[in-house]
């Protein structure tokens, strides 16, 4: 049964799920399944440009600390509110005009995962995250917690968690698939098996490590598929 509920970001509506399946799935999105480095890279730099800010330096202070936090290392004699406006507004035009990829994988996978077994948990919007699906091909989850859902996002473990609940499923059924530390952190503290991808090294406190989306796709669909089970994409 699907109950649908008020979302928090542009009127958006994301589904709560309930009962879930047994086992689920839960991605982070940027770095995991979409390739957006580069879009970032370019988002922040017109940013720092704006500012007349070293675009390397703001970056690189962007890549470990959310916004607001990032605003307050690079640029703290300007106002926090008009700094986090002008990164969405730049934000938004890139989903509308960027390029974008799925990694190798993604479609594969997410076509395969069984309905209502899976979701999305992302630090961004949940209407960017919905243009970067549309741009990619990628199918969208019946769940998505947003930056807008929680009060405290990655490294809490607020976001999974929220997920869990919202698919019917305990956290300890529940697998988060991860490229960052923060989001390893999170998965880990919501006590979930946790996996990484995309990265050349584990990050640390990974149950398992995969280089790469693709090579992780048939253990992701046997986690979620136990032998004996039967499920739809």
């Amino acid at each position: 049964m699907i109950f649908r509920a008020p979302w928090h970001d542009h009127g958006v509506m994301s589904e709560r799920v309930q009962p879930g399946p047994r086992k689920c799935v839960l991605f982070d999105v940027d770095g995991t399944l979409i390739d957006a480095v580069e879009n970032q890279r370019r988002v922040w730099a017109t940013w720092a440009g704006r500012y007349g800010l070293d675009a390397a330096e703001v970056y690189r202070v962007a890549l470990r600390t959310r916004p607001m936090e990032t605003f307050a290392e690079v640029a703290p004699d300007q106002d926090p509110g008009e700094c986090l406006a002008a990164l969405h507004e730049l934000e938004d035009d890139d989903v509308r005009s960027g390029v974008y990829a799925a990694f190798d994988g993604a479609s594969q996978l997410l076509g395969a995962l069984p309905s209502g077994a899976w979701a999305l948990v992302t630090s961004n919007y949940e209407h960017r995250v919905r243009g970067r699906f549309s741009r990619t091909g990628l199918p969208v989850p019946h769940v998505i917690v947003d930056a807008a859902a929680v009060e405290e996002g990655k490294p809490s473990p607020a976001p999974y968690l929220l997920a869990a609940e919202r698919l019917g499923a305990r956290p300890g059924d529940c697998l988060v698939i991860e490229d960052a530390p923060s989001g390893v952190e999170a998965g880990l503290r919501a006590g979930m098996t946790v996996w990484g991808v995309n990265t050349a090294t584990a990050v640390v406190g990974v149950h398992r490590h995969f280089a790469s989306l693709r090579e992780a796709v048939p253990d992701i669909l046997a986690f979620a598929r136990p032998e004996g089970s039967a499920g739809t994409g």
